[in-house]
């Protein structure tokens, strides 16, 4: 989930293939019986908006959908539209396609999914440095800083609580990723000394900051930080409401595949967490 979709949130069917291999499991017709098509999975997806997806088929959204595929028995048909003003009326509302890979659990106006993974947003400095080690937004090493942070989302609050808004670089939260990416000018200012750090949401910060070598930075979920707005999110896949039988076969897939699920996040270095906040580092 990009910083993007936390912040203006706060993801088919069987073709006769998928119907023949569905027809002898009990009560398996009336869990897709919601869908427009049974075909295909109907994915909506930004087309550039790595590392969740793109049009390439290189983020872990696409890894998962592909899963998604392969367990319902049909092939993934793309809808592609930027995570921009309108995404869920341009695509989910007017029936473009039946799923979402990742909405914010509770975020309207969606039906959720059971979760399928939970991070939080980060703070990433250089390792090494005088920050490598805090672990709160609320540390008194943070109070002469200058950290970057997206502009309207939830570590902004934060921020502007603790007395540090005054010294953060904005970030921008509603960009068209191909041609502009916030998380990585926010990294390359923090590597050439212009910041002293930044807050990211996980699943971005992970990602481009293995991207910049092995020990360049240190990305810590902020999962002490416990004020609302909250810090830490639960991801799940979006669909229509009231499509409560697509639901239920989403549900049956993620709890069948989530150890393969946190494979596939662990790949792309997505800071996963477990209900005690803490942290996920090899699938079970």
């Amino acid at each position: 989930m990009t910083a993007s979709r936390i912040g203006r949130r706060a993801l088919a069917g069987l073709g006769l293939a998928g119907l023949a291999l569905f027809a002898g499991v009990a009560g398996a017709g009336a869990q897709t019986s919601d869908l427009v098509s049974r075909a295909t999975l109907r994915v909506c997806a930004d087309p550039s908006d790595l590392p969740l997806s793109n049009e390439k088929g290189g983020g872990f959204e696409n890894r998962i959908a592909d899963l998604l595929a392969k367990d319902l028995g049909v092939p993934v048909d793309y809808t592609w539209f930027p995570q921009a003003t309108g995404f869920y009326r341009m695509t989910l509302g007017m029936k473009r396609c039946d799923v979402v890979m990742g909405y914010v659990a509770a975020g309207e106006p969606v039906l959720n999914t059971n979760p399928y993974f939970k991070s939080a947003w980060t703070l990433v400095v250089k390792k090494g440095g005088p920050l490598d080690g805090v672990d709160s937004l609320a540390d008194p090493r943070l109070k002469s800083a200058h950290l970057g942070v997206v502009a309207g989302t939830a570590p902004a609050s934060h921020l502007a609580r603790n007395g540090l808004i005054g010294m953060a670089r904005p970030y921008s939260l509603t960009v068209d990723r191909r041609y502009e990416s916030p998380a990585e000018d926010m990294l390359k200012a923090i590597a050439a000394g212009e910041i002293e750090g930044g807050v990211l949401w996980g699943p971005i910060a992970g990602y481009f900051a293995n991207k910049a070598g092995e020990g360049v930075f240190t990305v810590t979920p902020l999962v002490k930080d416990q004020a609302f707005p909250p810090m830490v999110y639960r991801i799940t896949m979006g669909i229509r409401p009231n499509e409560l039988n697509w639901k239920h076969r989403l549900n049956e897939f993620i709890a069948k595949n989530q150890n393969e699920i946190n494979k596939i996040l662990l790949e792309f270095h997505v800071p996963l967490l477990d209900e005690q906040n803490r942290p996920i580092t090899s699938a079970q």
